[in-house]
């Protein structure tokens, strides 16, 4: 399908991962800010609902499309697929897993590493090949401070992030000349249905509609990383220097 130029259209932005409750926030967020919206998960009639509720309530334009991030093999024919080719593309895929199973479970622990890192950097490095030809566009992808240093509690889910933050960086740099921006956000905790029934601190917990606010303003000002709560760079700076023989011993 060929696709349509933006010259057209209102700015559009991409929602991978569109059933999550951050997505959810961010496509009405954005959707208030005047953007037309496209929302990419498996199932996508399910969100038959939300497109219906976003048209009505921002008058704006929304549409569906079936995306399965781990089926990297069709990739590429959805970016080209795509009416529109979107202005920003955010990439909210993501499994958090459960550690102690994952462990005991090596086909488990590979589909939370995939669902966090390949399928994500995949799609990612087919949109930033189209935006890099068409020399302008936004990649946002959703990483987490689970990152930043592998702790037992969360290696698994955390090995995928630290990959997908370590992409990011790279897309960003390779893309930095060519017109387009590449943004990392860390939210931290986030009070989601992925979350419920965990004893979040509260000073360190986030809410999708934070989240959010935060996405379009990494897109809009062209940030690079954001911290969603500025306090969990200081708490990773200080967990990353904490030196091996004592870390070891923490089993943070």
């Amino acid at each position: 399908m060929q696709q349509e130029t933006q010259t057209t259209h209102r700015s559009t932005v991409l929602l991978l991962g569109a059933r999550s409750d951050v997505a959810r926030a961010t496509a009405r967020r954005f959707a208030a800010a005047g953007y037309a919206i496209q929302l990419a998960a498996r199932d996508a009639d399910r969100l038959a609902a939300e497109r219906t509720d976003l048209e009505l309530r921002y008058r704006v334009p929304v549409t569906l499309h079936e995306f399965d991030a781990l089926a990297v093999e069709g990739h590429g024919d959805f970016v080209t697929g795509l009416p529109v080719l979107p202005d920003c593309v955010i990439c909210a895929v993501g499994l958090l897993g459960r550690q102690v199973a994952d462990e005991a479970d090596m086909a488990s622990a590979i589909t939370v590493m995939r669902s966090n890192y390949e399928g994500p950097a995949s799609i990612l490095g087919h949109f930033a090949n189209a935006f890099a030809a068409r020399r302008a566009g936004t990649i946002i992808g959703i990483s987490s401070v689970a990152g930043d240093r592998g702790r037992a509690t969360n290696y698994i889910y955390g090995s995928a992030k630290a990959g997908f933050t370590a992409y990011l960086s790279g897309l960003r740099n390779r893309l930095a000349g060519l017109g387009v921006h590449v943004a990392t956000i860390s939210p931290g905790f986030i009070a989601t249905r992925m979350t419920a029934g965990m004893d979040l601190p509260e000073k360190l917990t986030a809410s999708p509609d934070e989240v959010a606010e935060a996405i379009l303003a990494a897109h809009e000002k062209r940030r690079n990383v954001v911290y969603v709560r500025p306090i969990w760079r200081l708490v990773m700076m200080v967990i990353r220097s904490i030196p091996e023989p004592v870390f070891k011993r923490l089993k943070i």
